[in-house]
This record gives C-alpha cells, sequence and structure tokens, in this order.
C-alpha cells in the first residue's frame, strides 16, 4: 500500500525519469523509511527469453532515488548515486520484487551528516526476488544525499 502522503513520490518514481518509466516499473508500497517495488518480466525480455540485465540494474539503482524520497527531507536534499554493482544468481524468468525499510535512527544519522558537512554517503545492499521468494541478484551501492543549494527547487516532488 502506498500511503497517501506518498502517492505524488510514488508517481515519480515510476514517471520521472523518462528511462526508468519506460520499463514499466511499479511502486507496490511507500511509507516511512519503507519502499516495496516490482519489475514486470513483460517488456523487459532480452534476446534469450530471461529479464534484461539493465532492467535488473535499473530498479536497484532506482531504490537509492526512492528510499531517498520517504527518508529523507526532499525540500532539503536531493539524491545521487556514487557506485553500484550487481550479481547476477540465476536467470530471471518471473517479474522480480525489491523491498528496503531503513530505521529511523540510520535516517536521522544519514540526514544530520548532510545537515552538518553538506553532504552524506549510505550504502544500500539489496536483494532482487522473483515471484518465488528466490534472490536472483544482488546489488549493492553507494548513494549520497546533498544540500539543495539556495535557488533550486528540490527534483523529487513532496506528496
Amino acid at each position: 500500500m502506498i500511503e497517501e502522503k506518498y502517492k505524488v513520490s510514488a508517481e515519480y518514481v515510476e514517471t520521472g525519469v523518462e528511462g526508468i518509466a519506460r520499463t514499466g516499473i511499479k511502486v507496490l508500497a511507500m511509507k516511512d523509511r519503507y519502499v516495496k517495488m516490482l519489475m514486470p518480466l513483460e517488456g523487459n525480455v532480452n534476446h534469450v527469453g530471461i529479464m534484461y540485465a539493465g532492467s535488473l540494474f535499473t530498479i536497484g539503482e532506482c531504490m537509492g532515488g526512492a528510499i531517498y524520497g520517504v527518508a529523507f527531507d526532499v525540500r532539503r536534499f536531493f539524491p545521487i548515486v556514487k557506485e553500484v554493482t550487481i550479481k547476477f544468481r540465476r536467470p530471471v524468468t518471473t517479474d522480480v520484487t525489491l523491498e528496503l525499510d531503513m530505521s529511523e535512527e540510520e535516517a536521522d544519522k544519514i540526514q544530520q551528516e548532510a545537515e552538518d558537512a553538506g553532504k552524506a554517503d549510505f550504502a544500500l545492499d539489496l536483494e532482487l526476488k522473483d515471484t518465488n521468494g528466490e534472490t536472483v541478484c544482488l546489488v549493492s551501492g553507494i548513494w549520497q544525499i546533498r544540500k539543495i543549494p539556495d535557488g533550486m527547487d528540490s527534483p523529487f516532488p513532496k506528496g
């Protein structure tokens, strides 16, 4: 379920970046510091009939921005990705889901560091799962939130 206050944010995750929108990614749930997304198999099949590696990478990379929208003050900070790696564990022949739950303590620590230093890194280790609940890919990365400079609007809508 998407909490009412995050409906605009969920729509932005799905449609705000044209390349991501083309994949058909869906936000299934969004609440304070929690996001669950789905990458459909349909429209993301490669030349050998399995999910395209780029689509799997996309949902993993996208999570850093999605969690930003529910964990940090989007009026004061913006996200960037610094580094992402993916390990493919098995061919994917179903839709894929990805969920992330960030603790309030972790979010507060990251945001306070960004407030003090102007920016703060945060690492994510993610598991992409098929419809049987099997982990099909492991995604690790470092994202960063930065203070929005004076005069710049937030790139992420606040619902």
